[in-house]
């Protein structure tokens, strides 16, 4: 039985204190109310200058952009629909941040997921995983750090792991393979430019609440889920990005190649 004290609401979080004043940030998979959307909320309210949406659903996208843009103003919001398996696409959204003077923040969110046991998972169950959360990763990370060099920008990567890449979970072994993969990839992608300034870390949450996970799983296991967790209950989506604006911020400056678990890493 968890504490009833461990399971109440959280509050809201506490007051921006202008972090990213002025910065250019691209989020990737950032429609919809997950992380990546939390995302784009904090850096907006800690006071980047522009905040670049990019996602594959166009009617949500647009609808989240709009919405950003009435509370931010439209001239700090801009969006364009982006698979990153589609390497033109991820071009074109970090285009938006060059006319604009180039990205400083690169929050790399896009991934995949699903349950199947590797008794039925089939080579495209498989290669659909890695190709976005991983693969996907890559792409976006490369183009942003091309442009961080060319720019001469000492820019900032941030990238979307999970601690199902450090603890087996049943159903799970392209996903896991996937995020596993972000985080070797977030190690050695910092040593090849921190000769250019640039900062490369990555996020690793246990279990964020959002309306989507809610649909595509069973209350049985998010419950079994959140009984795992030392509060008793699913992180926030804020609360991700909370670390994901620390990581982007001066705060941090002397960070790179790390993963920062969002979680009690319980087993």
């Amino acid at each position: 039985m968890i504490h009833q004290r461990f399971a109440q609401p959280v509050p809201p979080y506490v007051s921006a204190h202008g972090l990213l004043r002025g910065r250019r940030v691209v989020v990737t998979a950032a429609a919809g109310a997950g992380i990546g959307a939390a995302a784009a909320r904090r850096c907006l309210e800690e006071g980047a200058g522009l905040v670049v949406l990019g996602d594959t659903h166009a009617g949500r996208l647009e609808a989240f952009a709009a919405e950003l843009g009435t509370e931010f103003g439209s001239d700090r919001v801009r969006w364009a629909l982006c698979d990153v398996t589609v390497e033109e696409q991820v071009e074109a959204l970090l285009d938006l941040a060059e006319e604009a003077g180039g990205v400083d923040v690169m929050i790399n969110n896009a991934g995949l997921g699903g349950t199947v046991s590797i008794l039925e998972m089939t080579d495209d169950q498989w290669g659909k995983v890695l190709d976005v959360t991983l693969t996907g990763t890559f792409r976006s990370v490369r183009a942003a750090a091309r442009r961080m060099v060319k720019n001469e920008t000492k820019g900032v990567i941030i990238n979307n792991a999970s601690v199902i890449g450090w603890r087996a979970q049943e159903g799970q072994a392209h996903y896991a393979a996937a995020k596993a993969g972000v985080m070797a990839l977030t190690r050695s992608v910092a040593l090849d430019v921190a000769p250019h300034g640039i900062r490369v870390n990555a996020v690793s949450p246990s279990l964020a609440m959002h309306p989507f996970l809610a649909k595509v799983t069973s209350d049985e296991l998010l419950e079994q889920l959140s009984s795992r967790e030392a509060f008793g209950r699913a992180a926030e989506p804020w609360e991700i990005a909370n670390v994901m604006v620390f990581l982007a911020s001066d705060y941090s400056s002397y960070m790179t190649g790390e993963v920062v678990s969002v979680s009690s890493q319980q087993a």
